[in-house]
């Protein structure tokens, strides 16, 4: 019963679109809200950064990170429900790899602000970035379990583009780690938000693939 119903909703229109809707804003939204930031530096800067008790624009982008994890938890059960009859392990590894992301780096993270700078270490800010680490580590693994489940569904571009965006997102999260070193200030590693960006762009990309073919069709 659970797995045709959550068959039809990741079928629907609306499901899509808010799908699409919300991974586009994931990006586009701190575009704008960065320009009534002052000083802060999108390629510098990670995105949680917005949401800081420094921000002009806390309220607003917390929020958001509140919305982003509860869709994305619903999104992670959408997942398990309608491939857990074909694939039953692998649909708990998405369960998992979505839903921890979703409450970690989306609604712990919304309600528990990080701070400007790494100096200012407080109970909020140290929940944040575990909540946040946990999640987007899980999440990474997102792109190669679509993948595999899309080459045993014989679907053999959709399980390149899903596995090239693993690999990806895998380098670029080196990057980002890396970016928060001080001994790589100095390099293109520093570009921290960037990385950060295009870390989640590519673990986004099985996401987008399934909105715009939910869409489409």
């Amino acid at each position: 019963m659970a797995r045709y119903m959550m068959e039809n909703v990741m079928s629907s229109r609306l499901f899509n679109f808010l799908l699409l809707f919300t991974i586009v804003g994931e990006f586009f939204l701190p575009w704008v809200l960065g320009r009534y930031y002052k000083g802060y530096n999108s390629k510098t800067k990670v995105m949680s950064v917005l949401g800081s008790p420094q921000s002009p624009v806390r309220l607003i982008y917390n929020v958001w990170l509140i919305w982003l994890g509860t869709f994305l938890l619903f999104v992670a059960l959408a997942y398990y429900f309608s491939s857990r009859a074909e694939f039953p392990i692998l649909s708990i590894l998405v369960l998992l790899s979505i839903g921890i992301f979703a409450v970690g780096a989306g609604v712990i993270s919304g309600m528990f602000s990080v701070n400007e700078t790494k100096d200012m270490a407080t109970t909020a800010s140290k929940i944040h970035g575990v909540g946040a680490a946990i999640g987007f580590m899980l999440l990474m693994f997102f792109p190669l379990l679509s993948g595999v489940m899309l080459f045993k569904q014989n679907d053999i571009v959709g399980g390149i583009v899903d596995i090239s965006s693993f690999i990806l997102s895998l380098i670029f999260f080196v990057c980002f780690v890396m970016g928060d070193k001080e001994q790589f200030q100095n390099s293109v590693l520093k570009y921290e938000g960037l990385w950060e960006r295009l870390t989640l762009f590519f673990m986004y990309v099985p996401f987008v693939h399934k909105a715009i073919n939910g869409l489409l069709n």
